[in-house]
């Protein structure tokens, strides 16, 4: 009679921890990058009052009685699900799609999160709550390394890109191939020397017959020599490059039909020295810095963690994660490798919490904590009758 005392007390605990944990899985129900729990629930161990026994003597076998001594709670496991996305318009608000973890550096500490509501502090560190900073890769002339040790993801506040030279420029768009004037058709193409000094070049097309132009590619101090340009049925020229002091001019986008002159300067290297304005974050993770000249420069990687075993990390607080033994050992890269997701810029992963689910398992906690209850009422009676039996 008294098991069944100590069998409603275990429920009542058992449905309590399963309120404690729905409770906290609803006050999360905003949180960015939370994820909510379940709780589960094991048998105790059994009283045996008689064991099994074996067919003989032509009787068939007994089968073991036992009494229950209550229930436990097995566990709490994490649903890393993902979370809904909610769009911020912030550039520093990050979310992943598909599995991964962000890291970040909380003192000598290396922990993992999902919530990427980050910013930048005053030294230019890319920060998390708490002041933790963000890890990954800082880029070195423009390239960075992930299978080095990855740092603190920094934005070079002042930075500036020095000059580069112009080796490279692309014309393209169509000559009118049913033109009848001889009158050049010159577009001009700007270039920079080492210095960063600018200077133009031009590329003037004359036509010759129906299927040929002369090419003069001019620096205004220097000229090549006219280049006859023949153009085939599809339009394709003969010549795919003409080069001027180093700097090689494609054509092989001009094309030669009748209609619109649509001749263009489509693209070019180099540019003068720049300082850095504005920033953007790929979904690769790439911290891309864009300067006043209107050149990009890749200036860092953020970092993505992964595990064998998720579920495994322990919860620390702040939507922060630590390693355990069996969540298995870290697994670093980037974005978009390795089974890891990818980053969305501007928008941040919301809570996974399912109100409805949450709300049903609030009333499968009351009413197993009510029924255990009355157990508990039922035994005392039970054992109120057996007092009375001696009046």
């Amino acid at each position: 009679m008294l098991r069944s005392l100590f069998s409603g007390i275990s429920g009542l605990r058992a449905h309590q921890q399963m309120m404690d944990v729905t409770g906290n899985n609803i006050s999360n129900i905003n949180t960015a990058g939370f994820k909510s729990s379940q709780a589960t629930f094991a048998d105790t161990l059994s009283q045996t009052v008689r064991g099994a026994g074996a067919p003989q003597a032509g009787n068939g076998g007994i089968n073991p009685a036992q009494v229950g001594l209550g229930v436990r709670l097995a566990g709490i496991e994490t649903n890393f699900a993902q979370g809904a996305a909610q769009v911020t318009g912030r550039n520093t608000d990050l979310m992943i799609q598909g599995d991964g973890f962000f890291v970040v550096r909380d003192g000598g500490e290396q922990l993992y999160t999902r919530a990427g509501s980050f910013s930048f502090d005053t030294d230019g560190r890319l920060v998390g709550s708490g002041g933790k900073v963000v890890q990954g890769w800082t880029a070195v002339d423009g390239v960075t390394d992930p299978a080095a040790a990855p740092g603190d993801i920094r934005l070079p506040i002042g930075v500036l890109l020095p000059p580069t030279a112009t080796t490279a420029a692309v014309v393209g768009g169509n000559l009118p191939g049913d033109t009848t004037s001889t009158t050049p058709i010159v577009r001009s193409i700007t270039a920079y020397d080492a210095s960063g000094n600018e200077s133009t070049l031009s590329a003037s097309f004359s036509k010759v017959t129906q299927d040929d132009w002369t090419v003069i590619v001019s620096d205004g101090t220097a000229s090549t020599t006219p280049q006859t340009v023949t153009f085939d049925a599809q339009g394709t020229p003969s010549i795919g490059s003409i080069t001027l002091g180093g700097i090689v001019v494609d054509i092989s986008q001009v094309t030669n039909f009748a209609g619109a002159d649509t001749v263009a300067a489509l693209s070019q290297n180099g540019g003068a020295m720049g300082s850095l304005q504005a920033f953007s974050i790929g979904p690769d993770g790439t911290l891309v810095g864009i300067f006043s000249n209107g050149l990009k420069s890749p200036l860092a990687q953020l970092a993505l963690a992964n595990f064998s075993n998720p579920p495994g990390l322990e919860k620390v607080g702040d939507s922060m994660y630590r390693t355990t033994l069996n969540s298995g050992a870290v697994q670093l890269g980037v974005a978009d490798s390795g089974n890891r997701g990818v980053i969305q810029g501007g928008a941040l992963e919301m809570s996974n919490v399912d109100l409805a689910q949450e709300f049903t398992n609030l009333v499968i906690a009351q009413r197993g904590f009510q029924a255990n209850s009355r157990m508990i009422t039922t035994s005392d009676e039970l054992l109120q009758e057996l007092v009375n039996l001696k009046r």
